[in-house]
């Protein structure tokens, strides 16, 4: 869910384009993955598909959308034959909903979303329904909202992931103290991160075989905020902390940053998301206990193809694609939707990211993790 900066590789779809990005996550915040915050593409040759909108929420929390997200989108959409503009909100409210107005004025064909704020998504898509655009919902549901269709990864399952990758990491502690280090609260992908994460702790919790020491979301997954919050944690609890559960990279760096200054890195596991350089990197130092991966291409290319069937008025298709359904408590419905599958990352198996192509071996196999790198298989 959110990084840093991160060099993607060069990827070469089936149509011949190759696209590079480059980003890193980073512990601290305001890093960017591109310099550009939008992106237009003409159709492939013989695509008569017509324009498709596509705005994605920010870069000062996570380098993904710009390095991932904006090229993949582009790739997969240009392929179905679209003509694409990709822009991004830069984390501002007003220029989303100026950016969708624009989108919706020009009509294109299909819009996709990912909102900072499920509120403005649900106002964007009032609009593109009185205009008869249909709206996908990408990576984040516009809460309340009317969106025809959803598409992102099993959310739930990644904090199932992470649950049990720190109830395994402490297996040999028993009563271990663990601070949960959540998203921001007004992410819905955060919240089921948390559920995911306490349908797997909060049984050990109850049976004392884990405690639970404190949950703490952050405001905007803001990564220096993350930092400042749990170093208060750690402070106030004496500096007893045995287990950390971040909700990604970018926490997971900033709680990091905290347990290095006291000694403790390495020696405190520590959970994260999204599979960036930087959280690849701790992995192999040992710093940070495990990642998960999110295959991003595979959201890219699930949108591309809904797009399509979507811009024909082919709902039949776009349904045969959508077999999953996300369930939206303010809006009382079932929104359907693709949901793929996301991964653990343990040490043994960061290759597995670079052999798909999200981070290069230069990126990650420099100066102290050379070695690691060789022992490994990764070059």
């Amino acid at each position: 869910m959110r990084s840093r900066t991160l060099t993607l590789l060069a990827a070469t779809v089936s149509t011949g384009l190759v696209l590079t990005a480059c980003g890193t996550n980073s512990s601290d915040s305001g890093g960017t993955g591109s310099n550009s915050a939008s992106s237009s593409a003409p159709a492939a040759a013989g695509g008569a598909s017509g324009k498709v909108g596509v705005i994605l929420p920010e870069t000062a929390t996570s380098a993904r959308w710009e390095a991932f997200d904006k090229p993949m989108l582009t790739a997969a959409l240009t392929a179905q034959g679209f003509e694409v503009d990709v822009q991004n909100a830069q984390g501002d409210n007003q220029k989303f909903s100026t950016l969708a107005d624009g989108f919706i004025s020009s009509g294109v064909k299909v819009l996709i979303i990912a909102p900072g704020d499920p509120a403005v998504g649900a106002a964007v898509e009032a609009k593109a329904k009185t205009a008869g655009i249909p709206v996908i919902d990408y990576d984040r549901p516009s809460l309340g909202g009317s969106a025809n269709y959803y598409v992102s990864f099993d959310n739930e399952k990644v904090g199932q992931l992470q649950g049990q990758a720190m109830a395994d990491a402490l297996k040999s502690k028993p009563g271990a103290g663990v601070v949960q280090i959540e998203g921001a609260p007004t992410d819905n992908n955060a919240t089921l991160f948390t559920k995911g994460q306490e349908s797997v702790l909060t049984p050990l919790y109850s049976a004392g075989t884990l405690k639970l020491l404190q949950k703490q979301p952050i405001d905007d997954w803001d990564n220096q905020l993350g930092g400042t919050k749990f170093e208060q944690i750690f402070t106030s609890n004496g500096g007893k902390v045995d287990g950390v559960v971040a909700a990604n990279d970018g926490l997971a760096g900033a709680v990091i940053t905290i347990l290095k200054k006291n000694g403790l890195n390495g020696k405190v596991p520590v959970t994260g998301q999204d599979a960036t350089a930087d959280g690849l990197m701790a992995v192999m130092r040992g710093d940070q206990y495990m990642t998960v991966f999110k295959p991003i291409k595979e959201e890219a290319e699930a949108t591309a193809k809904l797009a399509a069937a979507l811009a024909k008025g082919d709902t039949a298709a776009a349904d045969a694609i959508a077999t999953s359904k996300l369930h939206d408590p303010k809006g009382n419905r079932d929104i359907k939707s693709v949901l793929r599958t996301p991964q653990t990352i343990l040490e043994k198996d960061v290759k597995t990211v670079v052999t798909q192509g999200y981070v290069k071996a230069s990126e990650i196999c420099g100066g102290d993790l050379a070695a690691k790198c060789a022992t490994l298989g990764i070059s």
